[in-house]
């Protein structure tokens, strides 16, 4: 076989590789958030899908629901049941605190807002004593942030009811049940209901600055034997962050949000404008992981006794390879 025969057969193979490839895009079954599948929370899953982000990696992502919520999220990734999740950062430090082999690879929300929307007649804080408000579980972020807003407006622990409920949406039928007298939600909720009449009482910003409420995780010895599938998952997420955030693609990102939430323009419109006008830093620049507001997170935790000193590092709980491979850290 002459050189020249060689090189050609090897260019042949090369390229009858590269169009298999091509053909069986890798497969990741991404765990999600039962609540979050038509909230502006999933907005770049939707972007990075609608977009061809995840196409142009050549990456297929199948969303598998988790029944139970936020706590089950790191459980069905290290039972092998998703290869990537999405989980609120307590959760996944309790996890890799007792054992659990998951690690963050990409950022999603950093610092949500979350409204705490009242019944009509309640007109401020005052008026919530002795009142039933709805939050989270307790090592969540949303009720370590309300909990921080009610203090920060003078009331104590003592001073209200508190009824546990993972979801906005649970929240908000709570709270129009009229069983909740107050409850915080995300968007579009809390905007939908200042519209129909309820009043917004403040916003966690006002309490917690920054922090990095949600990210990407992954089990370490699946992303370490799925490296370019994990680099080309994170660049789609990367890319997706950066097209909500682009002023000219806002049309583009509100129709998103419409088709995604199945909420009116003008409440798209504003979620957006929330968020990024001015940049309250909600949505990462191109879905980086803030360890600052990871440790900030780490001793929220350690204020509410959920993990105990001396408080581990925020690099314990973060593998920034893949992100750094997508020029994306």
């Amino acid at each position: 076989m002459t050189f020249r025969t060689l090189a050609i057969f090897v260019a042949l193979a090369c390229f009858s590789s590269a169009s298999s490839a091509h053909a069986e895009p890798a497969t990741l079954r991404f765990g999600q958030i039962p609540s979050t599948a038509h909230a502006v929370s999933s907005l770049y899953l939707y972007v990075a899908e609608q977009q061809g982000f995840f196409a142009r990696e050549n990456i297929a992502v199948e969303i598998v629901q988790i029944p139970g919520g936020t706590g089950n999220m790191v459980a069905a990734l290290d039972r092998g049941e998703v290869d990537v999740t999405q989980t609120a950062t307590p959760y996944l430090i309790q996890a890799v605190l007792s054992g659990s082999p998951a690690v963050a690879i990409a950022g999603t929300t950093a610092n949500p807002i979350y409204s705490l929307i009242a019944k009509p007649q309640i007109r401020d804080f005052a008026d919530l004593k002795g009142k039933l408000i709805g939050l989270s579980l307790p090592v969540d972020t949303i009720s370590i942030s309300m909990r921080k807003l009610l203090a920060l407006k003078g009331l104590s622990d003592a001073d209200y009811r508190i009824k546990e409920l993972v979801g906005t949406p649970v929240r908000a039928a709570c709270l129009k049940s009229g069983e909740c007298d107050a409850v915080p939600l995300g968007q579009p909720e809390d905007l939908i209901a200042v519209k129909d009449g309820y009043r917004r009482l403040g916003l966690s910003t006002e309490a917690v600055a920054s922090f990095q409420f949600e990210v990407i995780a992954a089990r370490r010895d699946f992303a370490e034997t799925h490296v370019p599938a994990m680099i080309g998952f994170v660049s789609a997420l990367a890319d997706a962050f950066r097209f909500i955030r682009d002023p000219a693609h806002r049309d583009d990102a509100i129709k998103a949000i419409v088709a995604l939430t199945g909420t009116s323009e003008d409440i798209a419109r504003a979620t957006l404008a929330l968020y990024l006008d001015p940049d309250r830093g909600v949505l990462p620049q191109h879905a980086e992981i803030d360890l600052g507001g990871l440790a900030q997170v780490i001793a929220f935790m350690g204020e509410g006794g959920t993990i105990k000193p001396p408080l581990p590092a925020p690099e314990q709980f973060v593998d920034l390879q893949y992100l750094r491979a997508a020029g994306a850290q």
